[in-house]
């Protein structure tokens, strides 16, 4: 019998992925970045939406989540994203997360194809867990209709985990509805259903609805604050924090959220690598970052200890794990 898993509970980051000039991925650097979240006592969500997941072949994914267990980085800490368009690929990634001992993984749908029904979206889901056929899965769904386009909706997650009890964790619900959230909250969290929130900016109605705290693309660059809310939202200034924290993430959703967080790390730590993307995505231009930079600075943000971030040489580790 394998020992049970513990249900993770806090703020996770979706791991900003760092490439290098050449857009491979930078191994030293997503390191010390799942590093440094972590002494931020922040989990990690690698393989997220934010970490340009879609971007990233299995291939890649597994090597970056080998590279984070061969520099002993806790797996209880580590719930990767898993969910993709291609059922095999889905199979393969949620094994090895599993194997390696993983407080879970984050599951979208497939999603290529809109307007599929909750029957074929169940067989899906279905057909990973028969495949793993491993107790210690624990699948948090990733609830994202606005980039996915197919939802996970509420009569899919009562039939899920009527079939699946316990292996169906939880969810992260991106959809930006309160009013979905809130049901989930009403309608699962009493059975043990983890509903984190899929933004910082309702944390504080999250966690007055029970919820199980939030998985959020700032968690990437303030993850101090953030946490700060989950672990005091009963204090006198709760609200406040809340505040401030939306003020914050205001000022980065101004320009693309991805190239914004890894342009302030790129001028925060001094490594002007971190603002690369791959495309599609296009890094931010001199004048978005100059008056990102500027209204942050005036908001007086800052990233604790973020030379901690910067890796000045490609590491021998980045030319030879042929990341492809």
């Amino acid at each position: 019998m394998n020992a049970p898993v513990p249900r993770f509970r806090g703020v996770m980051s979706p791991v900003l992925t760092p490439f290098n000039q050449d857009l491979t991925p930078s191994p030293s650097r997503f390191v010390k970045h799942c590093r440094w979240l972590l002494k931020q006592e922040v989990g990690l969500a690698i393989f997220g939406t934010n970490s340009e997941a879609n971007s990233l072949t299995v291939k890649e994914k597994l090597s970056l989540l080998e590279v984070l267990l061969t520099a002993g980085l806790p797996a209880a800490k580590i719930v990767p994203g898993t969910g993709t368009c291609a059922l095999p690929d889905t199979i393969e990634l949620t094994r090895r997360a599993v194997e390696a001992g993983c407080a879970g993984v984050l599951m979208l749908p497939p999603f290529y194809y809109k307007g599929v029904s909750d029957e074929g979206l169940f067989r899906s889901f279905a057909r990973v867990i028969d495949a793993v056929a491993d107790d210690r899965l624990r699948i948090y769904l990733y609830h994202i209709p606005p980039v996915s386009q197919v939802p996970i909706t509420l009569t899919l997650i009562e039939r899920l985990l009527k079939a699946f009890p316990g292996t169906i964790a939880g969810v992260k619900d991106s959809s930006g509805d309160w009013n979905n959230t809130a049901a989930m909250l009403k309608d699962f969290q009493p059975q043990g259903f983890e509903v984190f929130a899929g933004t910082e900016t309702i944390l504080l109605k999250n966690m007055r609805g029970g919820g199980a705290g939030c998985i959020t693309a700032t968690g990437n660059v303030n993850p101090t604050a953030i946490m700060r809310l989950y672990k005091t939202w009963q204090a006198i200034d709760a609200d406040a924090q809340q505040e401030a924290l939306n003020k914050t993430r205001a000022i980065f959703q101004k320009v693309p959220v991805i190239p914004a967080m890894k342009a302030v790390i790129a001028e925060k730590s001094g490594d002007k690598v971190w603002a690369n993307v791959r495309p599609p995505l296009v890094e931010l231009n001199d004048a978005q970052r100059a008056q990102l930079i500027r209204e942050l600075d005036a908001d007086g943000f800052g990233i604790p200890n973020a030379t901690e971030l910067a890796d000045s040489t490609r590491e021998a580790t980045d030319a030879t794990l042929a990341l492809a």
